[in-house]
């Protein structure tokens, strides 16, 4: 019976049996040995029993209701504020049983409360990020704006900062497209569509895409792996994502540096590998690299907006993938890609 799991149960069951017990057995001794007023005897211990049972049944009940006052002053207690606040539930029955999803159902809403918090302020952070981003090239596009106006009769003067608002334009469009991808990625509405592709051929298109860049910065692209290995994965976000590494090399090399991609494929993991040999990250940025909107202070880049590395991470995960950076001060950065290879049952 589950109602005698508990151990102050079992006790007061016990101690009730006793006392009837007891008091059945003095009262049939004293009927067998005839004695005189055997039956004001008998009346006595029937009267002597029910204190008894009445007295353990309210020294239980007692101890009952002041626990369950613990467990009220407790939850109270909770309302208040006291996040901390919980009943205590060592023993075993059914009202310990209660208690114990009380203090459960006290430790999720803890938990929910703390995600909340934490949604809170990474929004508010996400919008200071974003005002402070914009407000940069909005000041630039409101400056060049009025120079076009005063000096409206000037072809050359409105084609140069027609360029350069173009230019900011581009900049806020980037900033807006890659925090929508990273979003998205991040709440899990896009569907990464995963299928076998050639990462050779991959690389290739990504060869061909900074092609003209590297050309004109005299740096080199070099590609370097197996043409046969394959990967599972979205072609569009993987390309996005070794794009995005590729860029941040091209961004912090100088002309005549390398940029290498090579890839192997091993028995459970495809990896793939971005190496340059410029300029490094320095030890004090390399923690905080994948955060969005993290600008180094080392950094000469006056230009980035801090969302590549993010948006990359983010698409690798969304592979259930991992990355990982490895770097050096003029000595130039790593970073590796490891994919899971799909087991085939």
């Amino acid at each position: 019976m589950k109602i005698l799991v508990n151990r102050k149960i079992k006790r007061l069951f016990c101690a009730v049996l006793l006392i009837i017990a007891a008091f059945s057995i003095f009262s049939v001794a004293c009927a067998a040995m005839e004695l005189q007023h055997a039956a004001v005897y008998v009346l006595l211990a029937c009267a002597g029993m029910g204190i008894a049972v009445f007295a353990a049944l309210y020294l239980y009940f007692r101890a009952q209701s002041r626990m369950i006052e613990n467990a009220a002053a407790q939850i109270e207690d909770y309302i208040a504020g006291n996040r901390n606040a919980r009943i205590e539930c060592d023993e075993e029955g059914e009202l310990y049983r209660l208690f114990h999803e009380v203090n459960s159902l006290v430790a999720v809403l803890n938990a929910h409360a703390e995600n909340e918090g934490r949604a809170k302020r990474f929004m508010k952070d996400t919008i200071s990020d974003i005002s402070h981003q914009l407000k940069t090239p909005l000041a630039a596009l409101n400056i060049y704006n009025g120079i076009i106006q005063q000096d409206a009769d000037d072809a050359q003067t409105i084609r140069e900062f027609a360029s350069l608002s173009e230019q900011e334009l581009d900049r806020i469009e980037t900033l807006v497209q890659n925090l929508l991808k990273i979003t998205k990625l991040d709440a899990g509405t896009i569907v990464i569509d995963k299928a076998e592709h050639n990462i050779s051929e991959m690389m290739g298109k990504i060869e061909t895409q900074f092609a003209y860049r590297t050309e004109q910065e005299g740096k080199t692209l070099i590609l370097s792996g197996d043409d046969t290995a394959t990967l599972w994965c979205d072609r569009n976000w993987l390309m996005e994502a070794v794009g995005n590494l590729v860029k941040n090399a091209l961004d912090h090399t100088a002309q005549g540096d390398e940029i290498r991609i090579t890839w192997r494929a091993f028995a459970s993991v495809v990896q793939i590998v971005v190496r340059d040999n410029g300029s490094g990250i320095h030890p004090e940025d390399l923690p905080h690299i994948f955060k969005r909107f993290y600008r180094s202070r080392f950094s000469k880049d006056t230009q980035g907006i801090g969302l590549g590395l993010a948006l990359t991470r983010a698409i690798v995960e969304a592979h259930n993938g991992t990355i990982e950076v490895d770097s050096e001060l003029s000595a130039g950065t790593t970073f590796t890609m490891n994919f899971l290879i799909p087991t085939k049952l």
